[in-house]
This record gives C-alpha cells, sequence and structure tokens, in this order.
C-alpha cells in the first residue's frame, strides 16, 4: 500500500521525447513524482523494480508494445493502474486494452485538464484490483468509429467482454447492435465458440420455438426429421438474441426456465438437454415500458440485463461519419466490383448535418446508392441530396425512451461499468430537446433560442456539436 503522505509516483512511458517532456512538466507542476521511459522494454522493467503508483504509456512503443505492457505489469502487480494514450487508435485496440486491464485510454491530442482527471480518478482506486487474467484472441469484427461516444463503448465491451454476465444491448434500429454483440463475443473467451444470432422478430411464435429450441421428428406436420436449435448451436458460445422485445409471453417463460435451470427440451422431445451458452440480447423496445404494460416480465428482464451497453445513435456521433462512410465505400466498392470514389468534403458536411433515423445502417445504403450512381466519378451535391430527401423523416425519442436510457445506463453506472455518464446523458438529453424544439419551431433558430433562454451564438454552437445544424463539422 502507497505512502499517502509522499507524492504519487508516475511513470511515464512516451518515445516522443518533446510531448515526454512536457506531460513530464505538467505532472511535476502538479505535485507528482515522476519517471520517465521511451521504450516499453524498459518501462515494464522500471514498473516491476519501482512499483509506481501509476504507469501511463504510449500504444506504439520501441522493445514492447503498449497492450504488451499491459498484460505484462498486471500478470505481476495488477494493483498498479495504467493509462494508455495513442494517436492511432483503433476499436480493438481500446477493447483489447481495456480488457486486459487498463485503467484508461486516451486517444491524442486530448486536454490537458482530461489528462490530470483521468490521473487523479485513477489514483483514488483502492489498492488491490483484480487481475483480468485473459490472453488475446483472434478479432473478427469490424468496428468503426473513434469519436469520444465510441470510445467509451468500446471500453464498456473491454470491460465486459471478458465476464460471465449476460449482457442486454439497448439502441435504436440500425445502430449495429449485432455488430457489438459480435466484439463482446469476439473479446471473451467463448471466441473460439460458435457465435449464433436470431431475430426474434422475423418469425412466428411457433416457428421461433422451434428455432431456439430444436424439434423432433414428427413434432409437427412439416417435421420430417430432428431439427437443432440456436441453444443447441451456441453450445458455449454466445447466443445473441435481436429484438428481444418482440417476444410472445409463453416464449419469455420458455426462455426464463433456460435462464433460470439451463436446460431445455426440443419442441415434441422428452430428454432434457443442457446449455452454458451466454445471452447478448438486443432491443429497441422500451423494456422499462413493456413491464409496466404486463408485455415483458420482470424476472426475464433481470436475467438478461445482468449487465447494460447503451450504443448511442449516429446523430450523437457525426464526427464518425466520414469514417464510417470511407468503409462502407471500400466495402461495397469490392462487394459490387465498381469503382471505388473518393467523396468531397462537401457532400461529407451533408452526410453529418442529416439526422439518420435509420442511423448506420441508412447510411449505409445511401453511400451504397452513391456507388452505383456515380459509376466510378465523383458523386454530385444534387445527387446526395435527392438520396437524403428519400430518407424517413426522424422520430425524436419521446420521455419514455429517454427513461429507458436514463434507467439502463445509471444501473450500468452503479455496477462500475462505465465512467462519466453524466456527460453521456445530458449530450442524449440535451440533443433530444433541440431536435424537438428545432422540429416545432421549423428550424427558426431565433424562436429556439428565446425558448431557452440563450443566445443564438450558443445555440449554433450547440446545434453544431451535437450534429443538428447544417454546417455541423
Amino acid at each position: 500500500m502507497r505512502d499517502l503522505r509522499a507524492p504519487p509516483h508516475v511513470l511515464l512511458v512516451e518515445d516522443d521525447a518533446s510531448l515526454g517532456e512536457a506531460l513530464s512538466s505538467i505532472l511535476a507542476s502538479e505535485g507528482y513524482r515522476v519517471s520517465c521511459s521511451s521504450r516499453g522494454d524498459e518501462g515494464c522493467r522500471m514498473a516491476l523494480a519501482d512499483l509506481p503508483d501509476l504507469v501511463v504509456t504510449d500504444l506504439r512503443l520501441p522493445g514492447m508494445g503498449g497492450i504488451e505492457l499491459v498484460r505484462s505489469i498486471r500478470h505481476v502487480q495488477p494493483a498498479i493502474p495504467i493509462i494508455l494514450m495513442t494517436a492511432h487508435g483503433s476499436p480493438e485496440s481500446v477493447i483489447e486494452a481495456t480488457k486486459e486491464g487498463a485503467f484508461d485510454y486516451l486517444s491524442k491530442p486530448f486536454e490537458i485538464e482530461e489528462f490530470l482527471r483521468v490521473i487523479r480518478r485513477s489514483l483514488e482506486l483502492p489498492d488491490a484490483r483484480q487481475a483480468v487474467g485473459t490472453q488475446p484472441r483472434p478479432v473478427t469484427s469490424r468496428l468503426v468509429g473513434g469519436g469520444r461516444a465510441m470510445q467509451g463503448l468500446y471500453k464498456e465491451i473491454g470491460r465486459l467482454a471478458p465476464r460471465p454476465v449476460n449482457v442486454l444491448v439497448l439502441g435504436e434500429t440500425g445502430t449495429g447492435k449485432e455488430l457489438i454483440a459480435r466484439a463482446l463475443h469476439d473479446h471473451s473467451s467463448r471466441s473460439t465458440r460458435p457465435f449464433v444470432a436470431l431475430n426474434c422478430a422475423a418469425l412466428s411464435e411457433a416457428l421461433l420455438e422451434s428455432e431456439l429450441f430444436g424439434h423432433e421428428r414428427g413434432a409437427f406436420t412439416g417435421a420430417v426429421e430432428r431439427r437443432i436449435g440456436r441453444f443447441e448451436q451456441a453450445n458455449d458460445g454466445t447466443l445473441f438474441l435481436d429484438e428481444i422485445g418482440e417476444l410472445s409471453p409463453s416464449t419469455q417463460a420458455k426462455l426464463l426456465r433456460v435462464l433460470q435451470e439451463g436446460t431445455f427440451e426440443r419442441v415434441g422431445g422428452r430428454h432434457v438437454l443442457q446449455s452454458k451458452a451466454r445471452i447478448i440480447a438486443a432491443t429497441h423496445v422500451d423494456l422499462t415500458t413493456a413491464m409496466a404494460k404486463g408485455s415483458f416480465r420482470e424476472d426475464l428482464y433481470y436475467r438478461l440485463n445482468q449487465a447494460t451497453l447503451a450504443v448511442p445513435p449516429l446523430r450523437e456521433h457525426p464526427e464518425d461519419i466520414p469514417d464510417l462512410t470511407r468503409h462502407f465505400i471500400e466495402l461495397h466498392a469490392a462487394r459490387m466490383a465498381c469503382p471505388s470514389i473518393d467523396l468531397p468534403d462537401a457532400l461529407t458536411v451533408m452526410l453529418q448535418a442529416h439526422p439518420w433515423p435509420g442511423n448506420i445502417r441508412e447510411l449505409e445504403n445511401v453511400v451504397r446508392q452513391i456507388l452505383i450512381r456515380s459509376d466510378g466519378r465523383s458523386p454530385r451535391a444534387e445527387d446526395l441530396a435527392d438520396l437524403l430527401k428519400m430518407s424517413p423523416q426522424p422520430a425524436v425519442p419521446g420521455p419514455p425512451a429517454l427513461e429507458s436510457i436514463i434507467h439502463a445506463t445509471l444501473e450500468a453506472a452503479a455496477r462500475g461499468e462505465i465512467r462519466d455518464c453524466h456527460s453521456v446523458m445530458v449530450r442524449r438529453v440535451e440533443h433530444a430537446l433541440l431536435a424537438q424544439a428545432m422540429d416545432r419551431a421549423e428550424g427558426n433558430q431565433s424562436q429556439v433560442a428565446r425558448w431557452l433562454g440563450i443566445s443564438r451564438v450558443t445555440l449554433r454552437e450547440k446545434l453544431r456539436a451535437l450534429g443538428l445544424h447544417p454546417g455541423s463539422e
């Protein structure tokens, strides 16, 4: 246990000499004792020999990378908190760093206030942190976006992936909930086991029961042979149940039995089978409202909701639209065997200003149509404008949806699964408020500013920050 009377000792591992010197000076001016290294292998030796109170390290280093450094230190000294910094982050590196036990992950460039805030939080940890003790797994999921909202989501995935808990993924239609489920699977100890997905809204009640649990030959008309259900297919892997809020009361009861007892029977069968699959469920339905109405079982909700991930709608992270657009251009140009294109900056701004009621799925569809129409030529603004006009009008989330997201986010924060939930919720509520106000005022910013009691300049800044202003960047 460190001597609380002595200044905290911070080991800084950074190969950029000017940045290392600047950060070292800032830490020293805040009263910290600082040791420095420019190599990962040397930094690891210093950490294990000197036992600093905190390690702050870059991701890319000579001698040993940041992820390996985190793994090596935590294998021997799991109580030392570690903060990773990088200008070359990816979703996978954020998840992997968090899964290996990194306390936090900072994307360069970052504000000094944010840097110091994370430093202070890490030093408030109790001395005995649990070692994660997992080995790196092959990653098959493809997550795109490095904005603040998505970085927070990647960290939550990294914290939850290695834990044997069922996860409820909340988010609007088209936000990529299955991709999040796949990332949870890929970064878990079950990554070599099957990942099985089922859309609960796509089948009738009778067919859904057969899909989930399987059936025996002759169980019903048309059952000419035994069928293995999704629970058996998942085995010791992961079963992703999309649109869980659409389950009938009868199917909810049968699913609850599997979650409670770990056993089930095929339709028309007599043999009791076991299931050890991890369940990841997703929904865009407000389950708290559904429970209040009696259409969703409360006991099933708590079995599914051992941990929660809230996926932000695309309108809340428009800064990721350029990366997503480039990804979809490369993906679909290859799939459709058509020439790739470079999207002009003016068209990217148009994409960022769009409200995207269909979220990432809608953006992908627009990009696909741009590729088809352009035939390798640079697309025109009027072509994109026509495509965006064909999109459905955004549905602003009402009070029940906001209440559900707030409830789920606070629950996750109480369990320690997310941090800084105040700023996340303030941004979401403010987005809904301004979207509704702008819609009601038919885009009249002066009127909205009067309603809210703020200046037009402040309003414009907020609209740009939230991706609601035509000139948002």
